[in-house]
């Protein structure tokens, strides 16, 4: 019952062995615009009006605010799409920073992305709350913290069902947000036609008389700052590359298509609220955002209007909801990678049966519950913690992509793209000092702090795994050195005899450790060995079939190694694999067919042994699969040894 219930919430099973899937679950240019674009595109719900209400009564500074958001987003989307060509296979800020930099470079850059990334879906959901409210009575403020909660909930469990399947889901939203709000810009700039060229010159007289008034710091500061605190139009930029293996072949077209897409759409819808809450001459209105009281002031008095308002605010507040997708989609991405990379804990590669990162997915949801309550879903305090990571990672992507043009010397065009990755390396550089200095205070420091603990975490993790390969090296430099027997007379298979069935997961110390130990434990008494091996399909592997026969191939080998082993010694055996995203249900179905074709069979299994003990971190660090496959294959009536072997972390090195 509990399996059905989660197969009728999540949806059936995907095969990752489908030669189709990869067409089925993957992004065009347009679906991926709306994917990862949503989350730059809604920015222009909250972005503007931080910028404009920091402006205070230097309200004239709007148009060149405007033009200088315009102008950024158009330079950032250049260094990016740069950046999806140097790194087809997906070139997020931490692999940008990993890869053009180093390694711990790389780390921080992936450690403020995450933050940011889990800030993106509880401020999107905060922002999206906030435009509802706006026009439901003041008496139901109190319950717009649960309405956030319950939209996380949703979104949740939409994505546990799948990238595509969520975002097909959510289109009709953005499609409705980008009418909207493209008729009441349009609208608000252009039924002021007349006044349009007198505004250049307003905005002239009204700067030199505040140069006047305050003096030229003070005026560039106060536009500085505003520009530094809109700064959260930008924030969904990174996001086309970093999210490249779940678009569409060819996947850089595909990607530098959805940037253009996402630029164009963001620059000017952001650029031309920002010069409508000019025209209109904007006021805050307590209980409202500046996009509803800028709606009610265009459109009310229009035939229909507010159900026109009350559809765009709507679909501002929906929208919202399709931004947080973005965390949704990169977040568990960037954990991949570092888990690759043994920054993380290595379960955060594993896919879940729909071809998602189900750990990675609930992980990026809980730690955004966590923001949403830590701030009470107020948007005046995420959108500080949320501006200062993603600066923290452009800055680094754009050094990094710096670096690389400096290096690479008679690259045609060469000047002009060291020139755009200095250009975008020092706005956001201005940006991420501004931001951190003026709001350090008023929440800045809650982003720097938990990014600062989640890097040292990181390294602790990374220690772990380094001491673990080397413990485990001693065991491979010892056995993997051993002296083999001559060949031995080719052995026939008899299937009546005992059998030990050994899994592996490689040709390795460990696997060599528990044949023998097998050896040492019941000697002569087995006549057939069969060694069992999933390889498991990851977020890693999952990119294409080149890559699933490249795991394939390499299962195979491992296979053949142990077989030539056991012939050596004398002794029948064969290898038999699987390829699946779960170790454990892969393991279980050759454990049955091993079985039936053996009968007198016993399983064996190897498990690491920390002398430390088994405490909770080993446990969270190293997979169960050999303690959850015994219990499963005790209950279906077969036998299962599991043989220890012993890891001494602090041990030194072997002498050379």
């Amino acid at each position: 019952m509990p399996k059905r219930l989660i197969e009728w919430v999540l949806g059936e099973p995907k095969s990752p062995l489908d030669p189709d899937v990869f067409q089925r679950i993957s992004l065009i240019a347009f679906f991926a615009w709306i994917g990862l674009g949503a989350d730059g595109l809604s920015s222009s719900c909250y972005g503007p009006e931080e910028a404009f209400r920091a402006l205070g009564s230097y309200r004239h500074l709007a148009l060149p605010l405007a033009l200088a958001v315009a102008g950024t987003v158009f330079l950032l989307s250049a260094t990016y799409s740069q950046i999806i060509e140097l790194f087809p296979a997906g070139g997020g800020g931490y692999l940008v920073g990993t890869k053009l930099i180093g390694p711990r470079v790389g780390l921080v850059s992936g450690c403020a992305l995450l933050v940011d990334y889990v800030l993106t879906v509880a401020m999107s959901l905060s922002s999206s709350m906030d435009a509802i409210f706006s026009f439901l009575p003041a008496s139901w403020l109190p319950y717009k913290l649960w309405a956030v909660i319950a939209a996380l909930a949703l979104l949740t469990t939409l994505n546990l069902r799948g990238v595509k399947e969520s975002i097909l889901t959510l289109t009709p939203i953005f499609i409705v947000f980008l009418v909207t709000h493209a008729v009441i810009i349009l609208y608000g700039v252009f039924s002021h036609g007349t006044s349009l060229p007198g505004m250049v010159t307003d905005t002239v007289g009204e700067t030199v008389k505040g140069l006047q008034t305050v003096g030229p710091w003070a005026m560039l500061f106060i536009f500085l700052r505003a520009f530094s605190l809109g700064g959260g139009t930008f924030t969904g930029i990174e996001a086309v590359s970093n999210g490249l293996p779940a678009l569409r072949e060819p996947r850089v077209e595909t990607g530098k298509r959805t940037m253009r897409y996402m630029a164009i759409s963001l620059a000017l819808t952001a650029g031309g609220i920002l010069v409508a809450y000019l025209l209109n001459g904007v006021r805050s209105v307590p209980g409202e955002t500046l996009n509803a009281s800028l709606f009610h002031g265009l459109a009310d008095r229009w035939p229909g209007g507010r159900f026109f308002v009350l559809l765009t605010l709507l679909a501002e507040g929906a929208l919202l909801i399709v931004a947080a997708q973005t965390g949704f989609v990169d977040g568990p991405r960037v954990m991949s990678n570092m888990g690759t990379d043994n920054w993380l804990p290595r379960r955060f590669t594993n896919l879940s049966d729909r071809l998602v990162i189900k750990d990675g997915i609930l992980v990026m949801a809980l730690a955004a519950l966590a923001a949403v309550l830590y701030s009470g879903g107020s948007v005046h305090i995420l959108v500080v913690m949320y501006s200062i990571n993603v600066f923290i990672t452009f800055s680094i992507s754009q050094l990094g992509l710096l670096r690389h043009w400096l290096g690479h010397r008679g690259t045609p065009g060469r000047v002009g793209k060291v020139t755009l990755a200095a250009s975008g390396l020092a706005v956001t550089l201005l940006i991420l000092v501004a931001t951190s200095c003026i709001k350090f205070l008023d929440g800045g420091w809650v982003t720097l702090l938990v990014t600062a603990i989640l890097f040292a975490f990181c390294r602790w993790v990374r220690g772990h795994y380094d001491r673990t390969t080397r413990a485990l090296a001693r065991l491979d430099e010892i056995l993997m050195a051993l002296p083999l027997p001559a060949p031995s007379p080719e052995v026939k298979k008899s299937s009546q005899k005992p059998t030990a069935v050994l899994l592996v997961t490689g040709y390795n110390g460990m696997g060599i450790h528990s044949f023998l130990a097998i050896h040492r434990l019941f000697p002569g008494h087995f006549k057939n060995f069969v060694f069992l091996s999933v390889g498991v399909i990851d977020a890693d592997r999952f990119r294409g079939e080149a890559e699933l026969q490249t795991l394939e191939s390499g299962v195979r080998a491992t296979l053949d190694k142990y077989v030539d082993l056991s012939n050596k010694m004398g002794l029948y055996a064969e290898g038999n694999m699987a390829l699946d995203t779960d170790v454990i249900d892969g393991l279980e179905k050759l454990c049955q067919k091993a079985s039936e074709e053996w009968p007198k069979t016993v399983f064996f299994t190897g498990q690491l042994a920390f002398e430390e003990g088994d405490h909770f971190w080993n446990r969270f660090l190293h997979n169960q699969t050999t303690f959850s496959l015994q219990r499963k294959l005790i209950f279906s009536g077969l036998q299962c040894v599991i043989l220890p072997i012993r890891v001494r972390l602090n041990q030194p090195a072997l002498p050379k």
